[in-house]
This record gives structure tokens, sequence and C-alpha cells, in this order.
């Protein structure tokens, strides 16, 4: 029997939803794993839960996950926002933030997994992020929505802010609707909107934070208020003054510019919370997507990410542009289905179209179908497919031996045809499969060979007017 594709993107099963994902490598018994600390999106029918559950992978494979359990649970009976978890001495130490956000604890475990135990209550706020510097220091940044970003040194009992180090508002507020009167003095057009997640990366101190563009970004199909992206500023001390750094990852799905440099998204972008770690000497960022119709059921997803010092000392972060080996303008990495697969999917195994980064045209909108059974093969399918609908996957691999055929299971079949097009949507169709409404799963053969590494998109048409597609998964054989 076929294999499933697993720890693609999203990298965790596609039952599990964990937005919010800190990266954290530690080295405990002698094992170096990434550890992922996020909020956990299991009560469906709104943000979070009331638990945090932690999943790690080793440093050499980030396409084979592990689950932990449960690291704590509320003690206020309360939903659980966005963590973070750090490590000093023996002991780490995760910011609960409970209350949803509005009361952030410390509480502290002898193992990277938890359970995190004796919480102690701090007067740190929304959305927290924690940095222990290379001399033991430690500094809190949070902040965000209805609030800006703080910054202060903590105390050797890593809950009690430091006396005299408390830094307002550093960054710059997005303006918005809950923007407090008192700092509309010091908002930016574009500025911090949450998910403060602080970094020290070559020296520099990075913070990287959750951006509001409040003016259009025409190349990347944004023209009305965004907060899909993850920023970063630079400063040569914890506390700024920071640097204007850039963007570095966008959950808008593949961006489709056109001859003027428009762009389209691809996919429905959301509140956007994660981070940039080392790992193994390559360095990625993590970020999350949205399922479902709403933003309740968060994803985790990593993308490898550029990171490189200019000769003028300036920290480049993102998808980079070089010049004579000289970093000279970056933008955001670009949303994969394939994740750590560097070198893409491998096509000759079952797909979930839950795998998908691009989702466009049709005449609704189609959408990634949450899904909660806890079964590492389960599909995440595609549904609300109508005429001209196109489902894309960004890379797959298929070797050095083309296959022959393409398979496609169907959960709800249509009449139509759906038309395989390989290295663009409006690319060349190498199959073309007939479906009947009785189908669930139908094959055809490739007219032409694939080799190497190509994105792969599916367009539906409908024999008639009104009908509906749910893609499942798919393979080439």
């Amino acid at each position: 029997m076929k294999a499933h594709i697993r720890g693609a993107n999203p990298y965790m099963p596609l039952w599990e939803h964990v937005p919010d994902g800190e990266p954290r490598v530690f080295e405990h018994e002698g094992e170096k794993r990434v550890y992922v600390y996020g909020s956990h999106d299991s009560l469906k029918t709104e943000y979070c839960g009331r638990e945090y559950v932690v999943w790690s992978a080793p440093v050499n494979d980030l396409t084979s996950w592990k689950c932990h359990g449960v690291s704590y649970v509320t003690h206020y009976d309360s939903v659980l926002y966005a963590p973070d978890v750090v490590k000093k001495g023996d002991t780490y130490y995760l910011y609960a933030a409970e209350r949803k956000g509005s009361l952030i604890v410390v509480a502290s475990s002898k193992t990277p997994w938890g359970p995190f135990e004796n919480p102690v209550e701090t007067k740190l706020g929304f959305d927290p992020g924690i940095l222990v510097d290379d001399d033991g220091r430690v500094y809190a940044y949070w902040g965000g929505c209805a609030a800006p970003c703080y910054i202060a040194e903590l105390e050797d009992d890593m809950a009690t802010i430091k006396a005299d180090t408390l830094v307002s508002n550093p960054l710059g507020h997005s303006p918005s609707l809950w923007e407090p009167k008192e700092y509309e003095h010091v908002s930016l057009a574009d500025g911090f909107f949450e998910a403060s997640s602080p970094r020290k990366v070559m020296g520099k101190y990075v913070y990287i934070f959750s951006k509001r563009y409040e003016t259009p970004v025409p190349e990347l199909g944004v023209f009305t208020p965004n907060n899909g992206f993850l920023s970063y500023k630079v400063s040569d001390t914890p506390f700024g003054p920071f640097r204007d750094g850039g963007d570095i990852s966008f959950n808008g799905g593949e961006i489709l510019r056109d001859s003027e440099g428009l762009g389209t998204m691809t996919y429905r972008w959301g509140n956007n919370h994660g981070s940039i770690m080392e790992i193994n000497g390559h360095w990625y960022v993590f970020y999350h997507r949205q399922t479902g119709l709403n933003e309740f059921s968060r994803q985790a997803m990593l993308e490898p990410v550029d990171v490189a010092m200019g000769a003028d000392g300036r920290l480049w972060i993102g998808d980079i542009k070089y010049l004579g080996g000289e970093p000279i303008s970056s933008r955001p990495v670009e949303m994969t289905s394939q994740g750590a697969h560097i070198n893409g999917l491998d096509a000759r195994k079952w797909i979930s179209a839950g795998y998908a980064c691009h989702i466009s045209g049709g005449s609704k909108r189609a959408y990634i179908e949450a899904v909660y059974e806890k079964d590492d093969d389960v599909s995440a399918p595609v549904t609300g497919i109508t005429n001209g609908t196109i489902v894309g996957f960004r890379y797959l691999q298929f070797g050095s031996n083309s296959p022959e055929t393409v398979s496609v299971k169907l959960t709800l079949a249509a009449k139509g045809e759906l038309r395989v097009r390989i290295d663009s949507y409006r690319g060349h169709v190498v199959a073309a499969l007939p479906l009947d409404s009785k189908d669930v799963c139908t094959t055809a053969c490739l007219d032409c060979g694939l080799i190497g590494k190509h994105a792969v998109y599916f367009e539906f048409i409908a024999d008639e007017p009104g009908v509906e597609l749910t893609f499942d998964s798919f393979t080439f054989d």
C-alpha cells in the first residue's frame, strides 16, 4: 500500500491545529531537538483552547514530528493564548497567556515538554516573547491589538520586572479601532500589531512581530488593511532604538504577479504569529495559516529562510536578493506545500489536498476543510470547488524516471474534467481526468514525461453550472 506524505506544510499532522508557534532548539539528555510552543486551536468555535501541547522534531529531520502531549492546562478556568518557552540554567520556563492573554503567568519544568507547574503571576502582557541573552540577562517583550509593545528586563525569578527598565512602544503601534488614544502620536501607518518574538541573530537584537499594513502592498495583492505578515526590526541593544528590517513571511499563499507587478493572493490570509530559528546550520521561519471558514483552526507552517549580514552591518531576513555577493533587498519567502521537504514532496506518495498553497478561481471560495480525527494519514480535503477553481501545490519531486499516470481521490464528485497543469496555474496540461458523478477515484495517463521538481495545479472544469467538487488527495505512478 502506498504511503502518505507526512511532515509537509503544515508540518504537524493535518488533524492538529497549533498556531502562534515559537520554535526553540533545546538539547536535553544529549539529544538536540526543535520544540514548538504555541496556542492550541482545540475549541473549534473560537481562538485557541484551554491547554497547550508540545511537538518536537530531531534537528536533522524536520519532517518527523512527535507530540509530547499536554504540557500545561489552564489554572484560571480560562482560554490560553500564545505562550513562549525559554531555558535558563537547567530549568525551562513557560510564559502562559491565561484569560485570553490578559494574565501572564510563568510556570517551570525540568524537561522541555513539561509538565509546566507552579505558575507565578507576572505584570507582563499580551503575546509575551522572552529573550535570554548571552550574559544570562532576561528580557520580556509583549503587547498587541489594544496596546502597544513593551520591553522590560526581568529579575532572576523570571517573573518580576526589574525597576526602571520598562520601555513603552519602541516600535510604533499600528492604527486600529482598538488603539488607546494616548498612543496616537506614536502610531505608524504600517506598524506593530501583535506577536512579539525577540531573537538574537549575528549579534543583533531582532524584534519579530505581526505587522499590520494599512497602506497597499500591490505586489503582494494587498489592497486593504492586512496583518498576515511576520516582520522584523533590528537594534544593537535589547531596548532599541530599532531600525526597519522587512517582511519575513506572508500567509496569503502563492502570489500571482501580472505584467505591471500587481499581485493576487491565492490563499485566505489571516493573523500570523511565529519566529525564526537556526536549526542544524539552516534558518527557518515558523508561522501559521488558516483552514476552514474562520481563524479557529490554524495550522503550523515552516519555510527555509535566508539570513545575511551586509558589509554595512545591516541584517537581512527573508527571500534575499544579492548583487555581487552582497545582499541588497529582501521580500517575504514564498508559502509552499513542501515545508522542510526542500527537494519537493515525493510525487509517488499519496498527497492530501490539505497541503495546497494555492486556491483560486471558481464562482465561490473553495477552502481546506479542518479535520480533527487523530489519524496521521487523514486527509484534509479542499471543498467548495466550482467550475474554474484551481488548487495548486509547490512543489513535487518526480525524480529521474517519469511517472505514467496520475490518480485523484474525490470525496464528492461531479461531472466534468480535472486538468493537471505543471509549473504555473496556466501551465501546460499534462493530463485530463474525466469525472463522473459516481467517481471516487479516477486515473489518467500523462501525455508527457515529468522529471525533477515542479509545481502542480489541478483545474476543475464542470459540465453543468452550479455543481461542486470535493478534492481529497492525489498521487502519481
